[in-house]
C-alpha cells in the first residue's frame, strides 16, 4: 500500500551543518521506486532549496512553512505576505539594529549587515571545528553566497522572515507581530540563539498537508513525518505516524509516534525500515 511520507529539512534532512547524509538520499530513492511518495515539508522557501537537495528527487514541495505546495509543475498554494507587513517587519528589524532576510521563491533578499553575519557565523565554525571545513562548504557556503544584498526590501513576493541573533527577546518580537505572524526560534542550528523566524499566522505544514493529501485523495491514515524543530509540531501531531529525530526538541518528541536517530546516524534510513517503507 503506497505511503505518503513529509520531510523537513534543516535538523532533519540535513544535519547541523546543512549536509545530507548519503543514507537519506539511498532512503529516499528507494521509498520512491517502492511507489511511495515522498515530499520535502520544509520552513525553507524554494529560492532556499539548493541542487543538492532538489537533485534526490521528490513528489512536491511544502515550502514557506506551510504557504507553498508544489506537486510537479503544478502549484497547489502560494500565500504571500502582504507589503505593509513587509514593511511594519523591516522597520522594526532595522530599528532594533537585527540582522535578518525576506525569503522568497526567486530569491533571499538580506539586510544591510546579514550576510555579514553569516560570514562570521561560518568563520567561527570554521574556528572552532576545523574539520567542518567540508560539511560548512557544502552546506551553510550556499546559503550564504545566494543572499541578495542591496535590493529594495519592500516587496510583495515574500513568503516569509528570518531574524538572526537578535538583543530583542523573541517574546518581545512575537507580541509585536502576533495578529500576522506566527514567531519561532529559528530552526537552523548554526543561527545560534534568539534568531528566528516569520511565518504567516494560521498558515503551518500540517495545514498545507491536510490540503494536499485531500488533493490527492490519500488517506491520513497512509501518511508519515518527519521533523525536529518547533515548526514541525502540527505536522508531526497530524499526520498518522509522527516521527520526530534523535537532534529533536524535546517538545517535539514528546508528541512524536516515535523517535529515530539523528541525521547523521542514519536516521531517516533507520526509520524508514522499521516501517517497511524500505
Amino acid at each position: 500500500m503506497s505511503k505518503v511520507i513529509f520531510i523537513d529539512v534543516d535538523g532533519t534532512l540535513v544535519n547541523e551543518h546543512g549536509v545530507i547524509p548519503e543514507s537519506a538520499k539511498v532512503a529516499i530513492k528507494k521509498a520512491r521506486e517502492n511507489g511511495h511518495l515522498v515530499f520535502i515539508c520544509t520552513g525553507r522557501s524554494k529560492a532556499e532549496l539548493f541542487p543538492d537537495i532538489l537533485n534526490i528527487g521528490f513528489s512536491g514541495i511544502i515550502g514557506a512553512a506551510g504557504g507553498y505546495i508544489e506537486i510537479g509543475e503544478e502549484v497547489l498554494l502560494h500565500e504571500r505576505v502582504q507589503q505593509e507587513d513587509v514593511k511594519h517587519a523591516v522597520h522594526f528589524f532595522n530599528t532594533h539594529g537585527i540582522d535578518f532576510y525576506l525569503e522568497s521563491n526567486g530569491g533571499l533578499f538580506a539586510s544591510n549587515n546579514c550576510k555579514k553575519k553569516i560570514r562570521f557565523i561560518i568563520e567561527k565554525l570554521l574556528h572552532e571545528h576545523p574539520e567542518a571545513r567540508e560539511d560548512v562548504e557544502k552546506g551553510i557556503q550556499p546559503f550564504h553566497d545566494s543572499l541578495i544584498e542591496n535590493e529594495d526590501l519592500m516587496r510583495d513576493d515574500i513568503n516569509k522572515i528570518s531574524f538572526l541573533g537578535s538583543s530583542v527577546p523573541i517574546e518581545r518580537i512575537q507580541q509585536e507581530f502576533e495578529d500576522v505572524f506566527t514567531v519561532i526560534p529559528s530552526t537552523v542550528p548554526a543561527f545560534g540563539s534568539n534568531s528566528g523566524e516569520l511565518s504567516l499566522a494560521g498558515i503551518h505544514k500540517a495545514t498545507a498537508i491536510e490540503k494536499l493529501i485531500k488533493h490527492l485523495k490519500i488517506k491520513k491514515k497512509d501518511t508519515f513525518a518527519y521533523g525536529d524543530g518547533l515548526n514541525d509540531l502540527e505536522m508531526i501531531e497530524f499526520v498518522q505516524y509522527g516521527i520526530a529525530m534523535g537532534n529533536a526538541k524535546e517538545a517535539l518528541k514528546v508528541v512524536a509516534d516515535d523517535v529515530t536517530d539523528t541525521p547523521d546516524n542514519d536516521g531517516i534510513y533507520n526509520s524508514f525500515q522499521k516501517y517497511g517503507l524500505i
